[in-house]
């Protein structure tokens, strides 16, 4: 059956491995970069600076959190390495850009990447001009999801009513805190048909199909 979003005038999507397939493998070039990284700042051998990162991404949400707050690393520094990072393997994707044009409303990202990454990525995949704004890791003071403050911030930002907002996310956590807030939460990917979090409301494994066929209020 179609979702019933008839109640939602804002539409909040997550950007990486959410506008755009986990399995495009843009991700874990990201990852791989991330961890050059971690290694050449901390000294740790590969496997160990891999595990620390991994560490930092489940205790703070980000790892350039953890790397902030015990090696003393320069965001900007850190997020300087993925600028340059090819976007060969994202594509246009005719239907999803479809399926975003006909919802009625406000679009807008948030996400914990930053606004350099956010720009290159929605301007590779052909969707810029569908959004209204980037909520970025800037913009929340590096307070990344799945934190509270992240969500305070954004909110307070665009003055958000949780109960017409409809919020797209790869990572079952991030979402928790927008169903505790009262917005309607969407679970993406492969993974999604898994999940059996109450704090989420839709899955889909493909984002597209699951927009084209959702219920969606009148145009004025």
């Amino acid at each position: 059956m179609s979702a019933d979003l008839r109640h939602i005038d804002t539409w909040l999507f997550d950007l990486d491995n959410t506008l755009y397939p986990a399995e495009s493998g843009f991700m874990a070039e990201m990852v791989v970069r991330m961890t050059d990284y971690v290694e050449k700042v901390t000294g740790l051998p590969r496997d160990e600076a891999f595990r620390l990162q991994k560490a930092y991404l489940a205790e703070h949400g980000l790892t350039l959190k953890g790397m902030m707050l015990n090696h003393g690393v320069d965001p900007a520094e850190f997020h300087a390495i993925f600028h340059d990072l090819s976007l060969e393997a994202l594509a246009h994707e005719p239907q999803l850009l479809a399926a975003l044009e006909r919802l009625p409303g406000r679009r807008l990202i948030f996400t914990n990447a930053d606004d350099v990454h956010a720009e290159r990525v929605l301007e590779r995949l052909g969707l810029s001009h569908l959004f209204d704004d980037v909520f970025h890791i800037g913009s929340a003071n590096y307070e990344p999801k799945p934190s509270p403050e992240a969500f305070a911030l954004m909110s307070a930002a665009h003055s958000i009513n949780p109960a017409v907002t409809a919020f797209f996310e790869d990572a079952e956590r991030n979402l928790a805190p927008a169903a505790e807030l009262g917005m309607t939460t969407v679970l993406v990917g492969a993974h999604a048909a898994l999940s059996t979090a109450q704090f989420v409301h839709h899955r889909t494994d493909t984002l597209a199909p699951f927009l084209a066929s959702a219920q969606l209020r009148e145009a004025a």
